[in-house]
């Protein structure tokens, strides 16, 4: 459940933003989070179904200075223009073809209503993979 995961060359990586209604925690989803994540690693993780690997992430409030662009008219730099919400779920999968068959099956979407009914928005955004690296071992 926590070990460390590979990510394959090539493959397709979601991201999803998950913005909980007023008044609700994060641990308040961690049932049906935890559910829906079982879900997708252990129905759709083979050839067939494309699911490589995951990991969930909780808002921590922190805006690299260093990394972003773009300041408010005080100067301060601002994540207003997106919205974080309060998890990130971060997949990552062999094609998106495979991504959209799997949350169109009934399985998923019996488990993603369940987190959903929780949340005033979720959005999902697809990225293809252009490089990665590791630091080379002197």
């Amino acid at each position: 459940m926590y070990a460390p995961i590979e990510i394959p060359f090539g493959c397709v990586m979601m991201f999803n933003v998950v913005d909980l209604k007023d008044g609700v925690t994060v641990e308040d989803v961690e049932i049906a989070l935890g559910e829906m994540c079982n879900v997708v690693k252990n129905t759709y993780g083979d050839d067939k179904g494309g699911f490589i690997a995951g990991q969930v992430y909780k808002y921590s409030g922190f805006v690299s200075k260093q990394g972003t662009l773009g300041e408010t008219p005080d100067g301060n730099v601002t994540a207003a223009k997106i919205k974080q919400g309060e998890l990130a779920i971060v997949t990552f999968w062999k094609s998106f073809d495979q991504h959209e068959k799997s949350h169109a099956d009934k399985a998923f979407r019996e488990k993603f209503q369940a987190l959903a009914e929780f949340c005033d928005e979720t959005y999902e955004l697809g990225y293809q993979m252009l490089w990665q690296g590791v630091p080379e071992e002197n």
